[in-house]
């Protein structure tokens, strides 16, 4: 029975804290900004989050006649299957992970690749131009990004020699990997942001240019599943920070559980800071920057990392 329900309660609690922390986000940048983020449906603004809820279910669930009606249901439930399926891979401590297997992190780099369908079905099916523009802006971006988290994550392999995210965690117990991989760490975080495509690179669904990008045309609960992935998706790239730079679930006096947690949500708030603090570049920056930059440093610290180790050896 344990095998069932483990997976069903990480998954709603999942399901919750990506709810909660639409209300995060809005009450920190409120804070950061000076000003006041939710506070008038419930203490301190908490129902808000209920209020969402219902006018998600409650508003008209449109289909644009123009659209193909087929791919344009399937395609946010792809992302959203995509980042709940990334979490089975997750070490959350020595005891809880759902699925432990050799090769967890080529199965995470094949999700976030996978999650790019979404996206691109989604302004292609919408029979929009500005949904097309978001959609071609996404792919390109997600795809050039995804080239230099891989390569940043090669040195992490070559330390901790396993593809298995419990090895890494493992390989950490005396020192965490983002002191001699902290090139790595840079590079995977800026890839992270443009993959989920969190401010300041949110230029597929930028609204001074293209309404709403990729998702203009959506609406109701179809909209919902774009809006809960995109906190999944931070969500999911701050805990594989943890677990691959961070040591995981390790650290001195308090349960592994809860040292995992507090770290997850100290980038899950670097994630949001991120976004008051930044300014948003233009696009031909955006990719200019990965293959000027970002590659280079990932291809440095390959080499580097993996030249210390034949030494070593």
């Amino acid at each position: 029975m344990s095998d069932i329900l483990t997976p069903l309660i990480i998954l709603v609690v999942l399901l919750l804290s990506a709810a909660l922390l639409t209300w995060v986000e809005r009450r920190v940048l409120g804070l950061w900004q000076d000003r006041y983020g939710p506070n008038r449906v419930g203490p301190f603004g908490l129902l808000q989050v209920v209020a969402d809820m219902i006018k998600l279910f409650t508003k008209e669930d449109w289909i644009p006649p123009f659209a193909d009606k087929v791919i344009f249901v399937i395609a946010p439930m792809i992302v959203m299957t995509m980042m709940l399926l990334g979490f089975a891979i997750i070490p959350f401590s020595s005891e809880l992970q759902i699925v432990d297997f050799d090769h967890g992190l080529l199965f995470f780099l094949a999700i976030s690749s996978l999650s790019v369908y979404s996206v691109m079905l989604a302004g292609f099916s919408s029979n929009s131009k500005y949904a097309l523009f978001g959609a071609l802006r996404a792919t390109a971006q997600m795809i050039s990004y995804e080239v230099f988290m891989g390569l940043s994550l090669m040195g992490v392999v070559i330390l901790s020699n396993s593809f298995s995210l419990r090895d890494i965690v493992e390989a950490q117990t005396e020192q965490w990997f983002f002191i001699p991989q902290f090139l790595a760490l840079l590079v995977f975080m800026i890839a992270g942001i443009a993959e989920s495509h969190r401010a300041p690179f949110d230029l597929p669904e930028a609204e001074h240019e293209i309404v709403a990008g990729f998702h203009t045309e959506y609406s109701s609960m179809k909209f919902g599943m774009f809006f809960i992935g995109e906190y999944l998706g931070v969500i999911l790239i701050s805990m594989m920070i943890v677990t691959l730079f961070f040591g995981g679930w390790h650290g001195p006096w308090l349960p592994p559980l809860l040292w995992f947690l507090l770290k997850t949500a100290l980038f899950v708030l670097f994630f949001i800071l991120l976004r008051a603090a930044t300014p948003r570049p233009r696009y031909d920056q955006l990719m200019s920057f990965g293959w000027k930059y970002m590659l280079p440093l990932s291809l440095i610290n390959l080499m580097i990392t993996a030249a210390l180790t034949l030494w070593n050896q």
